[in-house]
């Protein structure tokens, strides 16, 4: 889905571990770490989207994590112009995005890259928090602070039920 401003829907995942390190993925064939993410489809919701994605790009299942939160806007950044792909309609000029937190609830032997047909990872690691944020491709690093940011507090202790009431995003 890409809105009337060239921008397509995504969904950002941020998962998580015990020790509050973060799932971070190296893109197929290339030396490029980001983390797991995908387009929105039509008629599907952001946390449909969110469950989509994270079994066909990690393997995972909506029984190996737990959801902490989301943030409660889009995130919006612009691919650089020498990507954009102009002779695709519509045009697509960046994404935005809506970034969840979540806990890794089973073992993280349950990863796998293999359930499509084109993988989009092929290595990944637990890291520092803050650590994507520096890494990620440079057209990327604003939206994943924002993001790591806003979603930050809720790492702490949970009280009470523990999770953060996700604004559905349209």
């Amino acid at each position: 889905m890409i809105d009337s401003e060239g921008y397509r829907a995504n969904v950002g995942i941020i998962l998580t571990n015990e020790a509050g390190q973060l799932f971070w993925a190296r893109r197929i064939g290339e030396n490029s770490w980001q983390f797991p993410q995908g387009g929105i489809r039509v008629n599907e919701t952001p946390e449909q989207a969110l469950y989509r994605e994270l079994n066909e790009e990690i393997g995972l299942l909506a029984d190996d994590v737990e959801i902490i939160g989301c943030t409660q806007g889009w995130l919006k950044y612009q691919i650089p112009k020498r990507y954009v792909r102009r002779h695709i309609k519509p045009v697509c000029i960046g994404q935005k995005q809506v970034w969840y937190l979540l806990r890794l609830l089973s073992s993280d032997q349950q990863v796998c890259f293999n359930r499509t047909e084109n993988p989009e990872f092929d290595q990944w690691r637990w890291v520092n928090y803050w650590l994507p944020a520096k890494e990620v491709v440079p057209f990327k690093r604003q939206v994943y602070r924002k993001a790591l940011q806003e979603l930050e507090p809720l790492l702490e202790p949970m009280r009470g039920t523990g999770f953060a009431e996700c604004v559905r995003h349209r």
